[in-house]
């Protein structure tokens, strides 16, 4: 590719999105360039600190209990109080839990703490995708989650690296490295980004919002949910089975964060391109085919005898990830309904929350009693489960262009939404805050190009 090519589709990539995006974009990538905890928790816990790999699974199992219980709460509150006053109060008392995290001596005030940091941090993810998909065009919407997603990624590149490093003398300072960043969000949040919550009438059926019950009844959406934590199972593998098994056998967490590293530096090379590979392309078959290359991609480490095998495999499940994510996440805000998204991802973040909770356990057991070996092995029997799930449950659902051709042309006002026939997929016009018969009103944030 000529670099005239790759600078057109870089553009194409980035333009046309709202400024509230970009702010939201900034403020991912910021909170990402501090996430210590979800990296090195495990390292901390068995090197640093001296514990088991059991003891150190159930302390990130905490933390992802932590996470548990506070996404169906967190996606109501999204709802009802609003997505900005909930991003704010969750970045705010995240940075405040992790530091206390880095202050802990004694082991049960670390249990409890880390649970703590994983209700907090968790509890932003429903506001931050509900936020994401009001402001966003529907057919921008893959575009849009796949640049979070290399925000994300571009962040974890940085401070897998750099957070390594500093902690080969000092695990302290990269907790307050992350409470200060966090911190930094929470500001970002209440400087910049407006409340996007679409406005109800009250008249209609579809102003309604859903209980929580109408979403758990939701069949073809509960089972997105399923085959999203089996996924999840797997590449949490990445950040809680890899770190003790590299660590066992005798590598560094400098020589763990720069092999990890590898994840975010090729998501940001190549998460552009893959995007406009992805985007007009079968979901089915591109969850599919991530699943089982997730699952086959984790097996493959059980073969990994060097820092140079364990880059190449990281870079195999990385695929995986960059298909799975932005196609996972444009699936789900198709199949949720307006004016009940944050429940619908709140339910959604349980996935990855329950996922967060079992699979240090999972890890934990399977290596003490059976060696890394089983786990790797398991990963890629659950990446077959979940590749042979998605193939059955997407079945008769219409494609994201079918969609797109639905909801994005019409001139309807926001909060429009209904069931696609016989599929049990909802649709949603004019999703733009505040944009009615096609044109945004109000202070001109909506407008094309903008950025921060």
């Amino acid at each position: 590719m000529s670099i005239a090519s790759l600078r057109r589709a870089t553009k194409e990539s980035v333009s046309g999105l709202p400024r509230e995006f970009w702010w939201l974009w900034v403020n991912t990538l910021i909170n990402r360039l501090g996430a210590f905890v979800a990296t090195f928790l495990a390292f901390y816990l068995t090197l640093e600190r001296g514990y088991s790999a059991s003891y150190a699974g159930l302390v990130v199992a905490l933390h992802g209990l932590g996470g548990v219980v506070s996404s169906l709460g967190a996606g109501v509150m999204t709802d009802r109080l609003g997505r900005r006053p909930t991003l704010l109060l969750a970045q705010a008392a995240t940075a405040v839990s992790v530091a206390l995290l880095g202050l802990m001596e004694r082991p049960a005030g670390i249990a409890a703490v880390a649970f703590l940091v994983g209700m907090t941090s968790n509890a932003s993810r429903p506001a931050v995708q509900a936020m994401m998909a009001d402001i966003v065009r529907p057919e921008d919407r893959v575009r849009a989650f796949s640049l979070n997603y290399w925000a994300i990624n571009l962040g974890i590149a940085i401070s897998s690296t750099t957070a390594g490093l500093v902690a080969e003398y000092s695990y302290l300072a990269c907790f307050m490295g992350e409470a200060v960043l966090t911190l930094a969000c929470a500001v970002l949040v209440a400087w910049k980004l407006p409340e996007s919550r679409p406005e109800r009438g009250g008249n209609r059926p579809d102003d309604r919002q859903p209980g929580m019950g109408s979403v758990l009844r939701d069949g073809r959406y509960m089972g997105v949910v399923g085959l999203s934590f089996l996924v999840s199972l797997i590449f949490m593998q990445g950040w809680v089975g890899l770190p003790v098994a590299m660590g066992r056998d005798g590598w560094s967490s400098a020589d763990y964060g720069l092999v990890v590293a590898a994840n975010g530096i090729m998501i940001v090379a190549l998460q552009i391109p893959v995007t406009r590979f992805i985007r007009h392309r079968d979901p089915q078959r591109l969850l599919v085919v991530s699943a089982l290359l997730a699952g086959y991609g984790f097996g493959a480490t059980a073969f990994a005898g060097s820092l140079g095998v364990h880059a190449v495999v990281v870079c195999v499940w990385t695929i995986a990830e960059m298909v799975n994510s932005p196609t996972q996440m444009g699936l789900v805000v198709r199949l949720s309904p307006v004016h009940g998204r944050g429940r619908y991802q709140g339910v959604y973040t349980l996935s990855w929350s329950i996922a967060a909770l079992v699979a240090p356990l999972m890890a934990g057991v399977i290596i003490d009693r059976l060696g890394t070996g089983w786990l790797w092995g398991s990963c890629a029997a659950l990446g077959t489960v979940a590749g042979a799930g998605y193939w059955l449950l997407m079945r008769g659902l219409p494609g994201a262009d079918a969609e797109t051709h639905e909801t994005g042309g019409t001139n309807e006002p926001e909060g429009t939404s209904g069931h696609d026939a016989g599929t049990g997929a909802r649709t949603d016009a004019g999703s733009r805050t505040g944009e009615q018969n096609g044109t945004p009103v109000g202070d001109g944030a909506g407008a094309p190009g903008g950025g921060p």
